[in-house]
């Protein structure tokens, strides 16, 4: 994850610094190659919990390897818990000046490394996911879902961006504000969205009705972490998720399927964020709770 300077009081996302793109053809220099690449993450990020999601849906374990960072970062950016048998690297900076000694920005997850010429393609985090959809499909699994449906483009597209701009960074322009009118503008429309969500669930099992898509993929990783991590510490306590009937059942069957709930790390999100957002939590000190049961019927196959 990156956390940029403040303008005005009002947190500014850093621009992605690679933005290559790796190709069904190769028309790219970056052909979609089983093998070839692998994608580093941290379990904390919400960014790389879409990557790993789609990775297991689609059944790209074997065609993308993928290396997982320790949840506690420091000064040095993230750090792989041993050497990476890959790369050799044992920090993700390693990564980042290798590709480009000049690089002076924060060292962020997901990105994708290219063995066959040893430099990062993509940190580009909002198109990795869609480009495993539409660009890796020769390594699907058989009856894999179609998570990016042609047809449904423009909606998933039109969806997509109003939640990332008011909920998945939406909690982060919120959380990162530093002036009060900042800090209501963002939370304001954070909760208009979650409210709008909670309309739009009540009439359908998923976003886009039966199936999933991209854009539930999208907007998961933040209701996985809301009522454990942002509504306390981003300050986003108007309502809980738990508050919400359709977006709290929503979520808790989305966290029923494997390729999501077994990428859901509590203890990973927790200690990322208490511990390593100092500017937040002057202690480090990481609270026990929320103790909520992700486990219990969702009723949402009604």
């Amino acid at each position: 994850m990156s956390v940029q300077e403040v303008e005005g009081g009002r947190f500014v996302r850093q621009a992605n610094r690679f933005t290559d793109r790796i190709t069904a053809d190769g028309s790219s220099g970056y052909p979609a190659e089983a093998g070839r690449y692998r994608l580093f993450v941290s379990y904390a990020c919400p960014w790389a919990q879409r990557t790993l999601i789609v990775r297991r849906l689609l059944c790209l374990e074997e065609a993308i390897s993928v290396a997982v960072v320790d949840p506690i970062r420091d000064e040095r950016g993230w750090r792989l818990p041993e050497r990476d048998p890959v790369t050799g690297a044992e920090f993700l900076s390693e990564l980042y000046l290798g590709t480009d000694p000049s690089f002076t920005g924060r060292y962020t997850v997901p990105c994708i490394w290219d063995t066959k010429t040893g430099r990062l393609v993509t940190n580009d985090f909002p198109v990795i996911t869609t480009m495993m959809e539409t660009e890796f499909t020769a390594h699907h699994r058989p009856g894999a879902p179609d998570l990016y449906p042609e047809a449904l483009r423009p909606e998933i597209d039109e969806l997509n961006d109003l939640v990332y701009h008011t909920v998945n960074n939406g909690v982060y322009k919120a959380g990162f504000a530093t002036s009060q009118d900042a800090y209501e503008e963002a939370v304001d429309a954070l909760f208009a969205t979650l409210d709008q969500l909670e309309e739009r669930l009540s009439g359908r099992r998923y976003l886009f009705g039966d199936e999933i898509t991209e854009a539930d993929v999208r907007l998961y990783p933040t209701l996985a972490r809301f009522d454990v991590v942002y509504y306390s510490h981003f300050k986003c306590n108007i309502r809980h998720l738990t508050d919400y009937p359709n977006l709290w059942g929503y979520a808790r069957d989305l966290y029923s399927i494997p390729a999501f709930g077994e990428t859901t790390n509590f203890d990973h999100i927790k200690r990322h964020y208490y511990v390593t957002q100092r500017n937040i939590n002057p202690s480090g000190v990481v609270p026990k709770g929320p103790i909520i049961d992700w486990s219990a019927p969702h009723g949402r196959d009604r």
